[in-house]
């Protein structure tokens, strides 16, 4: 087993409600397309599949989609919503996990590869979506940029949300290169706040092009959103599209 936290089963019964506004339809619309494209009339490998927010409409659009999860109360809430032969589901971690047959497309989103919490096992992470992929086919990963050129000195914070419901702030190592999200999400009745607090490596567009290269993948693609905007300087995340040679 990996470094990565489990999710709980409280955790992942509210995941959904807590995602809504990144589960819609429109949300997700551009993500799907984009994915669907490189799957093509091949199959697709979801790395650390949670509740299958991506996975079930992908599989929706025709797309077989298996995923892999660590966190079987995270996985209990998927099949929920589609059953085991539909899209099957791995119990294990996306680093070492192995499942059956090949793959054109496997894809790990919404920063889960910093979940992570050492260079090596990140490393290992893309060598088995190679592992998996068929000759031509793609890893993909949208991460986030570390938004370490807000930190003047001397400060270790970084807030990444302040609306009515939610506060998010990220705190910095910047020695172990990890960081801590902190959450305070505010309550259905709004009385309280509810604390969370998850630990994450970050990594830079080129570190992971370098583990991608020990991997034997080649870079074809980066962009900084679903929607394929130019990656520029003052991008805050990356969508990046490895391939494995023909």
């Amino acid at each position: 087993m990996t470094s990565s936290q489990l999710w709980t089963r409280a955790t992942a019964d509210r995941y959904d409600a807590e995602e809504a506004e990144n589960s819609s339809a429109a949300a997700l619309e551009p993500a799907l397309a984009f994915l669907a494209e490189l799957a093509g009339d091949g199959r697709a490998l979801e790395f650390a599949i949670g509740t299958g927010r991506v996975g079930v409409p992908l599989r929706e659009r025709g797309v077989p989609v298996v995923g892999i999860e660590l966190s079987e109360p995270m996985a209990a809430v998927l099949r929920r919503k589609v059953d085991e032969e539909t899209l099957p589901v791995t119990i294990g971690d996306m680093a070492t996990t192995v499942v059956p047959g090949e793959f054109t497309l496997v894809y790990l989103v919404y920063n889960t590869i910093s979940n992570l919490l050492t260079q090596d096992e990140q490393v290992e992470c893309f060598r088995n979506a190679a592992r998996h992929l068929v000759p031509g086919g793609r890893f993909v990963i949208e991460l986030g940029v570390p938004p370490l050129r807000f930190l003047p000195p001397g400060q270790v914070a970084v807030p990444f949300d302040v609306s009515e419901r939610h506060l998010g702030f990220d705190t910095f190592d910047l020695v172990e290169q990890t960081l801590v999200s902190h959450h305070l999400t505010r309550d259905g009745d709004h009385s309280h706040y509810r604390r969370a607090a998850s630990r994450h490596r970050y990594a830079w567009p080129a570190e992971l092009d370098l583990m991608a290269r020990i991997a034997g993948l080649e870079r074809e693609r980066r962009v900084a959103d679903w929607d394929g905007a130019p990656f520029a300087e003052d991008s805050g995340k990356h969508i990046s599209v490895w391939r494995k040679p023909a």
